[in-house]
Order: structure tokens, then sequence, then C-alpha cells
């Protein structure tokens, strides 16, 4: 974790205020916590997976790659699939018990991993985890739902920067541990830290009072129909589905594009360097992104960094040496870092908070359909295309995105430039 994840005291404002439950800073710690943990032990398997696919009983090294993929990619598929249902069940019956449910789900299907003895056991269970984990996009739920709406920014820059603090060590982690107490071990160790995870939300977390089951039933026909503008939820979903795109559609090509800047030797670290080199940007800037937020309008930053994203891709496709490729990632993590508190906050702002866990739920989902559609037509491009295509296809992207969204605001009208406020 770095020196933005630590939870300070927020700009003054009293607990309570402003539409915040009492105890909503102690939910955010609680929060950024058990997400950094659940993440770590995620991503930890990123560096050894092919390895654990061949001591499974897959030897030819083709089949190892794509059994690989496919665990790897199994677990955001299903995960994809439920993120509406759990945030419908989230408003019907309580953030906290979600959170619980995802981090005791998660410790017990990270050590079931641990006890696979074949491929297809392991990509159920990654399935299964899957559908049991969302305990990220859950904390998203119920921080956006219990902070004051003035701080809403800011703390889910907080949660962001665990988040991506969780991307950055847990590959770390996963290459380190194996080889001191062995793959399986390592497994079961993330179940215990997740299980670490659990306890401090049963115990810790205070869940502002719901309204009964039954009321709250019959105030919900259905989501959509009790928003007054769709627009704005509408526009963050394909916000956010556009910049999981955008981020995993060049993950296929990093290594093969830095092979032709570094000699072979020096491929495999310079790739990784790339790689966390856009976490620690996002790391770095999502707290205080989030904070300009909620001074600019969410809006006005969603716009202004899919600008200077899509500007950063343009000298990606065109480097000569590795150090301007990881310099141009960095950067770029820098301006993407905003992105998802802000998109968070902007649906939380214009929706009742009554359904805003299932409309955050469908977020979630098509944040999901991003990473796995992302990887899946990067590489297309890259092999069909050329990798340069990849970098200027993504800007593109990015550049239709922020048109989108401007356009969406203006449409809103003057009056509610700032996030419908």
């Amino acid at each position: 974790m770095t020196r933005d994840t630590p939870i300070a005291p927020a700009p003054s404002a009293p607990a309570g205020a402003d539409g915040g439950a009492p105890h909503w800073q102690r939910n955010l710690a609680v929060c950024v916590f058990g997400s950094f943990t659940t993440i770590v032990a995620m991503t930890l398997l990123l560096p050894f997976l092919p390895l654990y696919v061949e001591h499974l009983g897959v030897s030819d090294h083709a089949a190892i790659v794509q059994w690989s993929g496919i665990a790897f990619g199994a677990t955001f598929f299903s995960a994809a699939l439920v993120a509406p249902l759990w945030g419908r069940l989230a408003d019907l019956y309580g953030r906290k018990l979600m959170l619980i449910r995802s981090s005791l789900g998660m410790a017990v299907a990270m050590s079931l991993i641990g006890m696979a003895h074949n491929v297809w056991q392991l990509v159920a269970l990654r399935l299964l985890a899957g559908l049991l984990g969302g305990y990220a996009s859950g904390s998203t739920v119920l921080v956006a739902t219990q902070t004051p709406k003035a701080r809403t920014g800011w703390a889910l820059g907080i949660l962001a920067s665990g988040i991506m603090a969780g991307n950055l060590v847990g590959p770390l982690v996963g290459g380190v541990l194996p080889p001191l107490i062995g793959i399986r071990q390592t497994f079961f160790a993330a179940g215990g830290t997740i299980f670490i995870a659990f306890l401090a939300t049963l115990f810790l977390i205070r869940e502002a009072p719901r309204p009964s089951r039954d009321a709250t039933k019959q105030k919900q026909p259905g989501a959509w129909s009790l928003v007054d503008d769709p627009r704005p939820a509408i526009a963050m979903l394909v916000t956010g589905l556009l910049l999981m795109v955008a981020n995993m559609s060049i993950e296929p090509i990093i290594t093969v594009y830095v092979a032709q800047l570094v000699d072979a030797r020096h491929v495999t670290m310079v790739s990784g360097l790339v790689m966390s080199g856009a976490a620690l940007g996002s790391i770095l800037s999502a707290s205080r992104l989030g904070r300009l937020a909620d001074r600019v309008g969410h809006w006005n930053v969603i716009v202004g960094c899919l600008s200077v994203a899509a500007v950063l891709l343009i000298p990606q496709a065109y480097v000569t040496a590795a150090w301007q490729l990881i310099v141009l990632r960095f950067l770029m993590g820098l301006a993407l870092g905003g992105l998802l508190p802000c998109i968070a906050s902007v649906i939380r702002h214009n929706v009742p908070e009554r359904v805003a866990g299932t409309l955050l739920g469908y977020s979630t989902s098509s944040q999901y359909a991003g990473q796995v559609a992302g990887p899946v037509v990067g590489g297309f491009v890259g092999g069909h295309v050329g990798m340069r295509a990849v970098f200027l296809g993504t800007c593109v992207l990015m550049a239709g995105g922020a048109v989108f969204n401007r356009v969406v605001q203006r449409t809103r009208g003057e009056a509610r430039v700032l996030d419908g406020q």
C-alpha cells in the first residue's frame, strides 16, 4: 500500500452529515482492508497459474496456455453474471450481509482451489470464486451509499487505491510465496487471509438501519423504473465497459511489444514494470482525483481523464525505448485512477438510494464484461492488424467515451451540470 491508502480524516464534515452513516469512516477502513486482501488473494496466482495447470496433469504447452486463460477468465465470467443479483440482494437485505457472504465464500473457495486434483476442478472452483466473490464491488456499494455525498469521490478514491494496491501486490506475493511454502499452501494462506477480512467485516462494519424487507419489496417494482433520468446511469455503464476494454486490450500484447524494444533476457522484467506502472499511477491518483471531483464535478473529471488517456495512447504506439513505454503507462494510470470512483459517484448521485446497489451491480457487470472482451479484442487486433492498431484503436475508444459523456452531460441541462446537484 502507498501513502495514499491509509484512512486519513476526510475534509471536515461531521460523520453522519449530508446523508452519511455515523460509522462511515470505520466502514471505509474495513472495506479498504478487505478489498485489498481479497484482490491480493485473487491475483497472486498470476505468476504461477501455468505451473499449477501443469502440476494438475496438463503437459502440452499449447494446452497449458489455453487452460490457464480459461481458468483465469472463469472468475470474471461468473462474477459478471451475478453482480446485478448481489447488488439487488444488497438493496433488499443489507450491504454488510453481502460483504460477509462474499468474504466467507471467498475464503472457502480459495482454500478449495488449493485442493484441486485436475484442471477441470480448477476451472470449476475459479467459477465458484467468481460466483461467491465480489467483495471489492460490494465495498463500492457500501461506501458509495453510506458516505456523505460531499465526500463520496474522496472515499471511493481511497477504496480504489486499496483495490489497485491489491492488484499490484498480488502478483508480487504470488512470485515469492510458492517457492517458500508451495503452491497449494499459498492458496491456503490466501484463504486464511480472506478469513481475517471476514472477521473484520463481521465485527467492525456498522450499517445504517434499513427499511423492512416487505416495504422495500413493495417500493421496488424494478430498479430502472425508479430512476427519473436513466441517462447518467447508462452513460456510466458504457464508460465502465470502455474503461476496462481499454485497460485490458493492451495486456495480451505487452510482452510481445516489449520484446521489440529490449533484449530477450529482460523482456519479462520490463513487461512487469510496464504493467505495474499503470497500476502504481492509479494508486497515487485515485483519492486525489476523487477529492477533486467532489469539488469540480465528477462528470468533468471523467471527461478530462478519458481525454488525457486518449492523448497518452498515441505516443505509446510509437515508442522507441522501454523506459518511454513505462513512463507513458504510469502517466496513463494517473489519468485513469479517478474514473472508477467517479463512475460510482455519478450513479450514486443520480439514482434513489434504495436501488443504488442494483445499479452499481449493473455497473460492475459492465466492467467485468470489459475485462473479458478487452483481451479478446486486443489479441485479435494485435494479431491480425498490428500492435500499433491496438493502441490507436483504444485511443479512439477513449476519445469517443469522452465525447459521449460530454454530450450526455450537456443534454441534462446547465442547471444540473455538476452530477445532478
